[in-house]
C-alpha cells in the first residue's frame, strides 16, 4: 500500500484494525479526496471484494459529497452492489481539515451475498406459508391432557358455564378425535371440567360420534 498523508494515517491503521477483526468479506477503503478523483485510493484492505486497489479512483458517491448535492456527509449501513453483482452493505464516514474542507474518507464495504443467500434459504424452511402444527412436550399425560382441553376451549371460546349443550358436545368431540380418551381416566378430568356426570359425558360423546358419521 502507499503511504497515506499525516491527517490520514489514523484512517490507514483503522482500515487494517476493521479488517481484521470482520474478516476477507470485508472491504475497507481510505480515500485522500485531495488528490485527482481518479486516484483517491490510497490504502485498501481486501480490494477484491469490488476488485479495486491503490491508486483507483471514488465512486459516484463520493462525487456527489464533494459537489455538496448530497445531504449531510457521513452515509451508515446502505445496501450497494458490484459489477458483478455481489451485495454490499456499505457506510462512509468522511473527514474533514480544520477549514472544514473534506479531506478523506474511510468506507467500509461488506459483502453480504452469502449471508442473504443463507437467509433465503432459512426463510425457505420457515416461510409464513407453512401450515403451523401445535405439538406438546411434557412430562405427564396430566399436563398433556390438560393442554387438549385447554386447545379445545379455545376453538369453543367460552368458559364450561356459559357452554349451551352443543358447545359441550362440541368439545368433547375435538377432544376425542385428539385422542383425549386414550389418557387413563381422561373422563373423570373431563367430566370435573365441564361440569357434568360420566352418564352424560358417554351420551354427549355417542351424539358427537353420531353427528360426525352424518357431516361425512
Amino acid at each position: 500500500m502507499e503511504s497515506v498523508s499525516q491527517e490520514l494515517h489514523f484512517l490507514d491503521d483503522l482500515a487494517k484494525g476493521i479488517a481484521a477483526q470482520f474478516g476477507d468479506n470485508c472491504e475497507v477503503v481510505v480515500h485522500d479526496l485531495t488528490r485527482p478523483y481518479d486516484s483517491t485510493i490510497v490504502a485498501i484492505e481486501n480490494g477484491h471484494v469490488t476488485g479495486r486497489k491503490v491508486g483507483d479512483p471514488g465512486t459516484n458517491l463520493g462525487l456527489e459529497i464533494l459537489r455538496g448535492t448530497t445531504e449531510g456527509d457521513n452515509r451508515h449501513n446502505f445496501v450497494t452492489h458490484t459489477k458483478d453483482g455481489r451485495l454490499l452493505r456499505s457506510t462512509s464516514l468522511y473527514m474533514r481539515n480544520p477549514a472544514g474542507q473534506i479531506i478523506g474518507a474511510i468506507c467500509i464495504n461488506f459483502d453480504i451475498t452469502d449471508l442473504t443467500a443463507a437467509e433465503s434459504a432459512l426463510h425457505s424452511l420457515t416461510a409464513s406459508g407453512l401450515q403451523p402444527v401445535r405439538e406438546s412436550f411434557v412430562s405427564n399425560v396430566n399436563d398433556l391432557l390438560d393442554t387438549l382441553i385447554q386447545e379445545a376451549n379455545e376453538v369453543i371460546g367460552k368458559p364450561p358455564a356459559l357452554m349451551s349443550k352443543d358447545d359441550k358436545i362440541k368439545i368433547i368431540q375435538l377432544l376425542d378425535e385428539k385422542g383425549a380418551f386414550l389418557i387413563k381416566k381422561a373422563g373423570e378430568k373431563i367430566c370435573a371440567y365441564l361440569g357434568i356426570s360420566k352418564y352424560t359425558l358417554y351420551s354427549y360423546l355417542e351424539e358427537s360420534k353420531s353427528a360426525g358419521t352424518m357431516e361425512t
